[in-house]
């Protein structure tokens, strides 16, 4: 049974859970923001588990009935919100899952517990109705948000709580963990080169199935963009949408692919490369494309996602990406 020493990383963020608990302050409502696969829901999941825990430590002891009760999800006094339009966490959602239930005691336990996935999928509607909860909250009543977009969250909500920042892991203990896992050395050094401290992301790229087919048709497409027709890039992302890995990671991947241009552009280095096996390619383009280039693509890679986000067609938004990375790939040829 998972407890905090279970965690890579978050050690301060754990610190003030174990603190809170042994000083009796236990506050009323927490927005614990990260980004996607940084550990939000493992974090709130202990921290519920062990404020019911029978055996009043600041570890759960993973024995009492309420500890056994949370590891089959049956925990009655801890409540999971859900919400059945994938975009959005309605008002109806917040009334129905926590502002009509909280006002009953809780059934077993010391404190009823609300946790809340995707905070930033509330509307303003349901975001207002969840601040007069925690405005006037009862005794036994504590609200765990998990957000990875803050700036979603209506400043009165984050000014009612307690807000906790995930930070990056070590890459040492990223790489220790993959190395528990049976991920090879090179594999395990590219995925946390890739993650930038996201532990979430480096194991779901090293554990998809399909890893090698993501990174070699990414390569391929990036290597080859110059030369390929407009019916070539609609095929591409065609190909792209099949994948099962997540569309940020792959666009993700991308990024890292400028980012080691970026770095040959200056300091001329491989040694610090993610895709070292492409250096000759990357070489060889960072010699064509400018620092203003390069900026114009990174850009739009950070646009494609706001537009993914608002849920814009994917096939336009990913065509549009591979036509401005073409644009920009032989900027400085085409002015010379």
């Amino acid at each position: 049974m998972a407890t905090f020493k279970d965690v890579i990383g978050h050690e301060s963020i754990i610190g003030h859970f174990k603190s809170s608990i042994e000083k009796g302050k236990v506050a009323h409502a927490y927005l614990i923001h990260g980004e996607k696969g940084t550990g939000k829901k493992l974090l709130a999941g202990l921290f519920a588990k062990t404020l019911q825990c029978e055996a009043g430590g600041t570890d759960p002891c993973g024995q009492c009935r309420s500890c056994i009760q949370c590891e089959t999800g049956n925990q009655p006094d801890i409540i999971w919100v859900t919400h059945e339009k994938p975009t959005v966490i309605s008002v109806d959602d917040i009334r129905e899952q926590v502002n009509k239930d909280i006002i009953v005691r809780p059934y077993s336990s010391r404190y009823k517990i609300y946790i809340i996935p995707q905070g930033e999928l509330m509307n303003p509607q349901a975001q207002n109705a969840l601040l007069k909860t925690i405005e006037e909250p009862p005794e036994y009543a504590v609200i765990l948000i998990l957000t990875n977009n803050i700036d979603k969250m209506l400043p009165t909500i984050v000014s009612r709580c307690i807000t906790l920042n995930l930070k990056p892991v070590g890459e040492l203990d990223m790489m220790e963990y993959l190395s528990k896992m049976g991920i090879p050395l090179a594999k395990a050094k590219f995925c946390v080169g890739f993650a930038f401290g996201n532990l979430g992301k480096a194991v779901r790229l090293a554990t998809s199935e399909e890893y090698n087919e993501i990174k070699q048709d990414c390569v391929q497409i990036l290597k080859n963009i110059n030369k390929m027709e407009i019916y070539d890039l609609i095929e591409s992302v065609k190909k792209m949408s099949k994948y099962k890995l997540d569309i940020y990671d792959y666009i993700d991947l991308m990024m890292m692919w400028y980012r080691d241009i970026l770095m040959l552009k200056v300091s001329g280095s491989p040694d610090k490369l993610l895709f070292k096996e492409e250096y000759s390619t990357l070489k060889q383009q960072a010699n064509y494309i400018s620092f203003e280039g390069i900026e114009n693509v990174l850009e739009a890679m950070d646009k494609v996602k706001v537009r993914l986000e608002a849920n814009v067609n994917f096939d336009i938004a990913m065509e549009l990406l591979l036509l401005t990375i073409k644009e920009n790939q032989n900027d400085r040829s085409n002015r010379s």
